[in-house]
């Protein structure tokens, strides 16, 4: 009996190890794959996925990897370290000193312009710029604007490596970031993180119109890090690292950057006008909640509510009536209030943006021509000259700070010819820089025109061409042309 017990154990002992081997052995083992598909689920893979090798999958045994080298490879060269000498008063018994506050800059261009915060070169007297490689140049500021804490400088030097632009509207939460700066002076330190979230306002610019819609992450910025680089996996810029929130002094967890869409526009401002050319709706808002929302039918609380509409603003124009909740510009959905900002901050006056709003249970569209802060789009009028294109097929722009002192030259630039206007039959090309009208010195675009204006008929513009010593003038009539 236990002879016949022992066997028959035995058999079904053989027979286990002998059907595993068998699973084994057309199973596979089992691995972790990433599905590459849309919905990007994670499952086990099997004989199932042998039917459908065509899909394309990478395989891991854990979390996803991440590789931050290349984008650090790409990033590091373009952020340089900032040093700003500010003189301090001394008071009636002592000498003033020179004090040093420092921070970092990322190199925009090849011919030398660098992106930093407004707070590191506020105040300063000068301002040196050492680069990933130890050399050391003085800046020049070419523009500032408080409002966004961005500022533009440059030094005098080509071919330089420098960060390209990403798209910080597509950033999404969750996903990985670097920072990279020069805290504590630490050269060239770069950490990691994820963004924790856009949109950010956290009341530290101060003044009316104050633009705040960080985007905040849990990368590591520390003092100095202010106006470094903050970077996507790929080692393009989406944001210039501003600010921390902390009671020690020290990151805690919690950094903030302002984004690379708002940071361009301030960018071309400066480096054309010296100055940012701001837009406004002419409106006060404030967040829809959820009772707000339940009240007048919409399905969330996503949206911006008018409170009050300026009179003579931009949207007053457009018909625009307190109540109205704003949910898009240029069809991009508008959640809350400081993405409204960033977003109407990025055009200038004179501009036509497409809003969506809700009024009365109905989703209702319209284009709003937006002004500067005194109800005007005069600036950019001014700016492109649209009166002379009309009249004698010219566009006119103003010099930039940073043009004024490296030519030492004062008037305003024909930025286009039209083909078969009356100046086009001059010869005159694009870049002349107009210093004269009829013999009447001019240092602006607003005094060029005005000089034009005033010609009975005749006009006779002197000036120059950049890299050119020789005086130019161009003499027409005006009225004349095809």
């Amino acid at each position: 009996m236990n002879k016949t017990l022992i066997q028959l154990f035995a058999v079904a002992l053989l027979s286990a190890f002998i059907s595993v081997f068998m699973y084994r052995q057309v199973e596979g083992p089992r691995r972790v794959f990433w599905n590459d598909s849309d919905n990007g689920d994670v499952r086990y893979a099997g004989l199932v996925d042998k039917l459908f090798s065509a899909r394309s999958t990478s395989a891991f045994f854990s979390a996803a990897p991440t590789n931050f080298t290349t984008a650090a490879e790409v990033s590091t060269p373009a952020v340089v370290n900032i040093r700003a000498l500010i003189e301090s008063d001394g008071g009636i018994w002592e000498r003033a000193t020179l004090t040093g506050s420092s921070g970092s800059g990322v190199i925009m261009s090849p011919d030398g312009f660098i992106v930093t915060n407004h707070h590191v070169v506020e105040n300063s007297e000068e301002i040196k710029v050492t680069l990933a490689d130890k050399r050391v140049y003085k800046a020049e500021v070419v523009g500032s604007d408080p409002s966004t804490d961005i500022a533009l400088l440059r030094i005098a030097e080509d071919d330089l490596p420098f960060m390209v632009f990403g798209n910080s509207d597509s950033v999404r939460v969750g996903e990985w970031v670097l920072a990279v700066g020069n805290p504590f002076n630490l050269e060239s330190t770069v950490t990691a993180g994820i963004v924790s979230a856009k949109g950010r306002n956290i009341n530290i610019l101060g003044g009316a119109t104050s633009i705040e819609s960080f985007i905040q992450t849990d990368a590591a910025v520390n003092p100095g890090n202010s106006g470094g680089a903050l970077v996507n996996t790929f080692g393009e810029l989406i944001g210039i690292n501003t600010a921390i929130i902390t009671e020690s002094g020290s990151y805690e967890g919690y950094s903030f950057a302002v984004p690379s869409n708002l940071v361009q526009k301030v960018l071309r401002d400066l480096r054309e006008f010296g100055e940012v050319h701001r837009a406004f709706l002419g409106v006060n808002i404030e967040d829809l909640d959820s009772e707000m929302a339940r009240e007048i039918g919409l399905p969330n609380a996503d949206g911006v509510r008018v409170t009050r509409v300026n009179t003579n603003g931009a949207a007053a124009d457009a018909g625009m009536q307190p109540g109205d909740v704003i949910l898009s510009l240029n069809k991009a959905p508008v959640r809350r209030t400081p993405e409204l900002q960033e977003h109407v901050g990025r055009f200038r006056p004179g501009d036509r943006i497409a809003v969506e709003y809700w009024r009365h249970g109905i989703r209702r569209r319209t284009d709003i021509l937006l002004k500067d802060k005194n109800n005007s789009t005069s600036s950019i009028l001014r700016a492109s000259g649209t009166e002379l294109s009309q009249a004698l097929g010219i566009e006119l722009r103003e010099l930039s700070r940073e043009e004024k002192n490296r030519m030492r030259i004062k008037g305003a630039m024909i930025a286009s010819v039209r083909k078969g206007s009356v100046v086009y039959e001059t010869n005159m090309a694009p870049g002349f820089i107009v210093t004269s009208v009829n013999g009447n010195r001019v240092s602006s675009m607003a005094e060029v025109i005005e000089c034009i204006r005033g010609a009975y008929n005749h006009v006779v513009l002197d000036g120059y061409y950049e890299g050119e010593p020789d005086l130019y003038s161009y003499r027409f009539r005006k009225g004349v042309g095809k």
